[in-house]
């Protein structure tokens, strides 16, 4: 933001988009958070410190927050949005610019439970009926729509007894146990006075009933030993309600289910190329989070070393692949909330975490939606293993540091190990990984990236390792530069050379390191420009220093 920017804004009204506050000593970070929420469920805007909040405004310079990146990282880690903020150093004093994104299409955002709009001056809890407007905006639920001809007799009996033990044996509640079947379904949203709801359709409809009323429910699975076009080695349809299928699907799977090796010391050790809770995750979120509207079926597609897993419809509003880990938004709420009051979700959104999760402790690529487009959700698990070494990594990091790890730590020790960028959104979790040691800077781009720390690789008899991927540490680099300046001669070494002895640093590093060699009397350079050359010991009188 430009001053001139800054100033346009003094003239403005405050109204739920632009919020003003003098917060000349401190502000308080809680009430920060509380506004930025605000802000967020009005389609977002800018709260700005340091000026007066009442017109005419001028400037009165801010000293809270002086840490800008850990104030911006503990909002985002806090409320997932990506919140910037700009320090402007105004001639009147220092001003704070916080822009807060809208929230996701059919989402409030909320902190600790609450969530907050602006009434006046104040912030206040947001209305149920704007609430359920929010909640709206992401379309009708197509699952809790009641299906027209459909009875209680058209439901599967086993299929329902299933989820009633299911959910008793979730909940521990003795009255579930003896509840009658239909009462029961009542009470989970599944029946109502009209009818049944496609909900119950979906996951305990008889065979004859599905074919009916919900074709498009239908769940086709298939094994292809290659890639080549042709029949599958085998098919089966199901066109059931879930209940009826659900384990016979991971029944197929592990058919095919071979392990594969990696030595840890003097011991072997098995993993299996598909892991049953994310393949499980994986259909359970194809089953809740599809189009039922659209008439397609979800295929389920094995292959020796990876699934694929094709759905109807393509990501919910609100949700983007860039989002995915973070937000939650179920196409299907009442079938969703049936599937987590028998245990088997555990909680909204965890399916895509565990994936995520999973594939990076066994070393396996990430869960790939590289072929999804906005009719269908492609979703593919790999299984072949890629690094094995990097499980003795995570071997190292302890069985109970892993255990306390969430999706955000093992995206950071995969994306290190493998040479990736860490994503902005993960860098609050990278801090304390730092703090705790796991986690180092790197020597050749200082602030910039990072490594995973020596004690992890030393424990696996890495350390060439470490050293490669951190780089040298400044002395080391100006000991290499002293040493080839010392062999060059009477010629002395130019500036090029230089560079090519620490190809990692860019010029303006290598010009850093001479100034301090210099002043460490160690080296000394004569000539200018590309004819400089550097020589060792100290600077004589008749001696200049160019290109430093």
């Amino acid at each position: 933001m430009q001053v001139s920017e800054l100033e346009e804004l003094l003239t403005q009204n405050e109204d739920e988009h632009l919020e003003f506050k003098e917060a000349k000593r401190h502000f308080d970070f809680e009430e920060l958070t509380k506004y930025c929420v605000a802000l967020a469920n009005e389609g977002g805007g800018k709260i700005i410190l340091g000026v007066t909040d009442k017109k005419p405004r001028h400037i009165v310079g801010s000293a809270a927050f002086e840490s800008v990146e850990r104030t911006k990282s503990g909002l985002i880690e806090r409320l997932h949005l990506r919140i910037d903020l700009e320090e402007l150093l105004h001639p009147d004093g220092r001003v704070l610019v916080f822009t807060i994104p809208s929230r996701p299409c059919g989402m409030p955002v909320e902190y600790k439970g609450a969530y907050y709009m602006r009434s006046g001056e104040d912030l206040v809890p947001m209305l149920p009926d704007m609430i359920k407007r929010i909640l709206d905006e992401a379309g009708p639920d197509f699952s809790a729509e009641i299906c027209r001809g459909a009875s209680f007799e058209d439901l599967d009996m086993a299929a329902l007894e299933g989820f009633k033990a299911r959910w008793f044996a979730k909940s521990d509640n003795q009255s579930i146990k003896k509840a009658d079947t239909k009462q029961l379904l009542i009470d989970a949203e599944l029946i109502e006075n009209e009818g049944i709801t496609y909900a119950a359709l979906a996951l305990f409809g008889t065979h004859a009933a599905v074919n009916k009323y919900l074709p498009q429910a239908e769940t086709v699975f298939e094994y292809r030993s290659s890639d080549a076009s042709g029949p599958p080695q085998q098919r089966v349809a199901f066109s059931q309600g879930f209940f009826a299928y659900y384990d016979e699907l991971w029944r197929l799977v592990s058919l095919r289910n071979d392990l594969q090796h990696y030595q840890s010391g003097l011991f072997v050790l098995d993993i299996a190329t598909f892991n049953e809770r994310a393949i499980r995750e994986a259909i359970l979120n194809a089953v809740c989070h599809r189009d039922y509207r659209l008439s397609g079926s979800t295929i389920i597609r094995q292959y020796q070393r990876r699934i694929e897993i094709v759905s109807p419809g393509g990501l919910p509003p609100g949700v983007t692949f860039e989002n995915i880990l973070w937000t939650q938004a179920p196409r299907n709420r009442r079938l969703a909330d049936a599937l987590l009051r028998c245990g088997l979700v555990e909680r909204s959104g965890q399916g895509m975490n565990l994936m995520f999760e999973t594939s990076i402790r066994e070393s396996k690529a990430e869960p790939d939606f590289s072929r999804s487009d906005q009719y269908t959700f492609w979703l593919t698990l790999h299984g072949e293993l890629r690094h094995p070494e990097f499980l003795r990594i995570l071997e190292k990091i302890g069985r109970e540091r892993l255990d306390l790890f969430g999706t955000e730590e093992f995206l950071i020790v995969d994306a290190l190990y493998e040479g990736r960028t860490i994503a902005p959104r993960l860098e609050p979790t990278l801090k304390r990984l730092l703090d705790e040691g796991l986690v180092e800077r790197s020597n050749k781009k200082p602030g910039v990236e990072y490594v995973l720390s020596r004690r992890l690789y030393a424990a696996l008899r890495e350390e060439g390792t470490y050293t490669r991927k951190k780089g040298l540490d400044r002395q080391t680099n100006k000991e290499l530069l002293v040493k080839h300046i010392q062999e060059s001669g009477p010629e002395g070494a130019r500036l090029e050379e230089l560079r090519q002895v620490l190809p990692h640093l860019d010029r303006n590093q290598i010009q850093v390191l001479m100034r301090e060699l210099v002043k460490e009397r160690r080296v000394h350079s004569h000539g200018k420009t590309k004819a400089g050359r550097w020589f060792p010991g100290p600077i004589s009188d008749d001696c200049d220093h160019p290109g430093i």
